[in-house]
This record gives structure tokens, C-alpha cells and sequence, in this order.
């Protein structure tokens, strides 16, 4: 990366600015699986699939928040740096930034991007990952880099190491950061879909996992305030939603086509990938590689049918449940009939506030390292 590039780092309670990423360099060469055709490393000259010299080595920014987990993202971060140099740095620039407030990730995935990265890297949960992927776009546009490489573009890596990695789940992957680092080693490229979520402003928003509305959404909002609990968070955050909750009647527009009235919606989830909420399955035929999303939609739900068939929401068998539809779609309108303005939306657990709200799918829209 050029020397314009400015990665940001927290030093004793404030941020640091430096002229280059930190670079970390070892001794240790890396085995022969990098030579893949769908390997993050270019092929051509010198044989193999690896870089032959210094001017190839590729760079792969490490985004990570230093409060994640109540701190514990950092502090297993650092615990897995000196694995990650002898892994990958023979033959990688490895640049930290860490991230100093909300959209701080947002900020430097772009200026990775425009500076020619080859992967940006979400260190932590599915919130650090969510603003990882907004960086990826601008203004309803991928972000590019200027110099236009037509053989070249920028990957999304993820290691799962926060409260939640729902969309990990997806993939199978594990909390396993040392397996995260074989898989970037590895360097294997899938193209993934994204979602966009527009609104009255027309500003959009994106996501990778799950976005979802009313009854989730509202737990989701009231789960952000227990983040030090762990996991149990979504389970408060549900207690505190419930109190009060009454469900609505919706009006939906599914793939352009006619507008219909859903009574007594309490929950609506646009699946992208298959888990939220801590491993609750919700969209189980969700599959971010299909070009659609699942939609599944739960209606006059009370709270005692949530703790009847909770079981069946984590093993993804709800389906078949009384007042449980699901359909793929690509793209879904959704208004609040009531006028108020209080029905929650959020997306990847990111409170957006309340609908009208139109959610597409961009099939494709990133390679990641899977």
C-alpha cells in the first residue's frame, strides 16, 4: 500500500495516526496449498501460485474493535498475532487497524479498497463484520480502486471472534481463530450475495446475514444494552421486548408485484444467510451463494409461543409451524399500517430505525475468502 494509506490505532485511550500500516514480517515460509487458481495470490511467473518477490507481496487489513466482546476481541486478537505473522507473513503485509467508535470500520474498509488491499479482514462479531461490508460500498456503488486492476479486487475475510458470529454459523465455520487463518492461508474466493435496505430518504444501508422487523428487531434494540452478559443478551433484550409488544398488520410487496396486507405480523426475517440472534436458525433454507433471499414470517405469535417451540427456532424446524411462512425472494416492500412509526427494523443485529422499508438482493456483490 501506498504511504497515503492511514491505519488507525488505539494507544493508551486515544487514536493514533500513523503514515503506513503496521507491517508485520516472518521468517517462516507458507506450505504449498496457496497454489489454487481461486487463491487470493496472483499466478504467472516464477512458478507456483505465490508471490516471488517483495513488489508482490499482498496486503490484508486486519479490522478490529478493540471493544468487542467487553474487550475480549482485542485481547484474543493479540494473543493470535504472532500464529498469524508465521502463517502469513513471508508472503503478506499484514496491516492492523483498530477501529476507535461506530463506523470507524465503515471508514477504513473504503480507504482499504481504494488503496488496492488485497482482502480486508472482520476481526470480531457479526457488528464488526456488518460495517466491514458497508465499507465495500459508496453511495450506492461498490467502492473501487482508482487504478482499475481488471485482475484484482478487494476479498472479505472474517475472524470470528465477538459475541455473536451468527454468519459464521452459516458456513460452519467455529470461533476458531487459528482455523479463520488456514482459511486465509488458504485463500479460496467465493462470491457471495449482499443486501441493500432503502428507505424514504433514499440512503442505503447493507447487510450479509439477517435483517429483520418488528418483535426481533425490538429484542435486537434492547439486546445492544447487555452486550456484557454474553450470549444471554438476546435472551434479556427478548424479555424486555415482549413487554408492551403487540403485533401488527403489514403491507408487503414481494418481487415488485402486488401489494398485500400480512394481519397480526410479529416478526419478519429476510435471510440472507441462515442464523441471528445467537444461533436461533431462522431462515434455515437461506443461502448467501443462491441470488435470494428467504423470507420467513411469523404472525399472531404470544409469548408463551415462544417459549413453547424456542427449541424449534434454534434447530431451524419451524417451518411447519402453525402461522409460519416462508417463501425466496429477491427484493421486499414492507409499510406499517398502524401510521405510528414505531415497528423496528434492523440488519446483521444494527438497530435502522423504523419502516417503510425496501430490502433487495445484490446477487454476487462480493468475493469473500471462504
Amino acid at each position: 500500500m501506498s504511504s497515503i494509506y492511514y491505519y488507525h490505532q488505539i494507544a493508551f485511550g486515544r487514536v493514533a495516526m500513523a503514515a503506513k500500516p503496521s507491517v508485520f514480517r516472518a521468517d517462516h515460509p507458507f506450505p504449498p496449498d496457496l497454489s489454487t487458481d481461486r487463491s487470493i495470490y496472483p499466478r504467472g511467473g516464477g512458478g507456483g501460485g505465490g508471490p516471488s518477490s517483495a513488489s508482490r507481496r499482498r496486503d490484508l487489513v486486519f479490522v478490529v474493535n478493540p471493544r468487542g466482546a467487553n474487550g475480549r476481541t482485542v485481547k484474543e486478537w493479540k494473543k493470535l498475532l504472532p500464529y498469524l505473522r508465521s502463517r502469513l507473513g513471508a508472503h503478506c503485509n499484514i496491516c492492523e487497524s483498530l477501529t476507535s467508535g461506530p463506523s470507524h470500520a465503515i471508514d477504513i474498509t473504503r480507504e482499504a479498497i481504494r488503496e488496492g488491499a488485497n482482502a480486508v479482514v472482520a476481526v470480531g462479531g457479526d457488528g464488526t463484520l456488518h460495517e466491514v461490508v458497508n465499507g465495500f460500498f459508496w453511495d450506492g456503488k461498490p467502492v473501487a480502486n482508482p487504478e482499475g486492476e481488471l485482475m484484482h479486487s478487494t476479498a472479505l475475510g472474517l475472524i470470528p471472534l465477538g459475541t455473536g458470529s451468527d454468519f459464521a454459523r452459516t458456513f460452519g465455520w467455529k470461533n476458531d481463530p487459528h482455523e479463520a487463518v488456514e482459511r486465509l492461508a488458504k485463500g479460496l474466493r467465493s462470491r457471495v450475495d449482499v443486501g441493500v435496505i432503502s428507505g424514504e430518504s433514499g440512503e442505503s444501508h447493507y447487510f450479509i446475514n439477517v435483517a429483520d422487523i418488528h418483535l426481533s428487531a425490538k429484542a435486537g434494540y434492547y439486546a445492544s444494552n447487555y452486550k456484557r452478559f454474553g450470549n444471554l443478551c438476546y435472551v434479556l433484550g427478548s424479555l424486555q421486548a415482549f413487554m408492551g409488544h403487540r403485533n401488527e398488520d403489514l403491507r408487503i410487496r414481494i418481487n415488485e408485484g402486488e401489494w398485500k396486507v400480512y394481519s397480526q405480523v410479529t416478526a419478519l426475517c429476510i435471510g440472507n444467510a441462515k442464523y441471528f440472534g445467537g444461533g436461533m436458525m431462522i431462515t434455515p433454507n437461506a443461502d448467501p451463494c443462491s441470488g435470494n433471499f428467504e423470507v420467513v414470517i411469523l404472525q399472531d405469535f404470544k409469548w408463551y409461543d415462544f417459549i413453547l417451540k424456542l427449541h424449534r427456532l434454534y434447530m431451524g424446524t419451524h417451518l411447519s409451524v402453525k402461522n409460519v411462512s416462508s417463501r425466496s425472494v429477491h427484493s421486499i416492500e414492507v409499510e406499517d399500517l398502524s401510521g405510528r412509526g414505531s415497528i423496528y427494523i434492523q440488519s446483521d443485529g444494527e438497530h435502522l430505525g423504523f419502516l417503510p422499508r425496501k430490502i433487495c438482493i445484490l446477487p454476487s456483490a462480493i468475493e469473500m475468502i471462504c
